[in-house]
């Protein structure tokens, strides 16, 4: 069995640097947060090695990338045994347009992130696709207004 990792204020700061530049050189990363390359590269494999640090992503704006028009899809499935929760995720999850999915506790069942390039892609999809994935109850529809943090 492993022991939660410990943390201290350097992984911490180096935590930092990286969410807001994953592609940082390491001797950079040293000199921002008060480190010799060495030890700092040391840390960052520890916290990579211990699961705190899942990966590096390319963050793509999605205007530029086609999908600028972005719904948060508010879903109640009719059916909430271990079969039909398991077919929804899998079939939900398997959706380009679905860039995050939540499950939830109460009401709704799931919160879906759907980024498609326009209102008539959003129809297309919440009738076409969503509102037919398996035991779909109830779907909502809410528009993003403006993306404030994230």
């Amino acid at each position: 069995m492993r022991n939660k990792p410990t943390i201290d204020d350097l992984d911490r700061a180096i935590i930092a640097e990286l969410e807001l530049d994953g592609r940082l050189s390491n001797t950079e990363l040293a000199r921002r947060v008060g480190l010799t390359p060495a030890p700092c590269l040391r840390r960052v494999q520890r916290l990579e090695r211990d699961g705190v640090i899942l990966g590096y992503r390319a963050i793509v704006d999605p205007k530029n990338g086609g999908r600028g028009f972005e719904v948060i899809v508010a879903i109640d499935i009719a059916v909430n045994d271990g079969e039909t929760i398991q077919d929804f995720e899998t079939a939900a999850a398997a959706v380009p347009e679905v860039t995050e999915m939540r499950r939830m506790f109460g009401q709704p069942d799931y919160y879906l992130r759907v980024q498609v390039a326009d209102p008539e892609a959003y129809e297309a999809l919440a009738v076409g696709v969503l509102s037919r994935l398996p035991a779909v109850n109830r779907l909502l529809s809410h528009q993003t207004m403006r993306l404030v943090k994230g």
